[in-house]
């Protein structure tokens, strides 16, 4: 990071100022280049051929109590995208929710 301040910019101390800098600064902190090695490339997933054959489901939790439920079941069809979202209580056994 030095090298591209240094090629406008030279003041004593430069490099010491850089790095606390970098140190000190979210954004740099998080966009950092990795050093581990890529996983690969990535598959694609196969376009589903038929409506509801390929879902996603997710809950949604601690909601405020709303005539005894308190959670949000979101069912999502893939190939649609069309989304149902079932209220329920986070204390829903899966045999139920099937």
């Amino acid at each position: 990071m030095t090298e591209l301040v240094t090629r406008n910019y030279w003041w004593p101390g430069i490099t010491k100022d850089v790095e606390k800098y970098v140190d000190d600064c979210n954004l740099c902190q998080r966009m950092k280049n990795r050093i581990e090695t890529l996983a690969g490339k990535l598959k694609l997933s196969k376009i589903p051929e038929k409506l509801w054959t390929h879902l996603t489901m997710d809950f949604i939790i601690k909601l405020l109590l709303v005539t005894e439920k308190n959670t949000i079941l979101v069912v999502c069809d893939r190939l649609s995208k069309i989304i149902h979202f079932v209220a329920t209580t986070k204390e829903m056994m899966v045999e139920k929710l099937v």
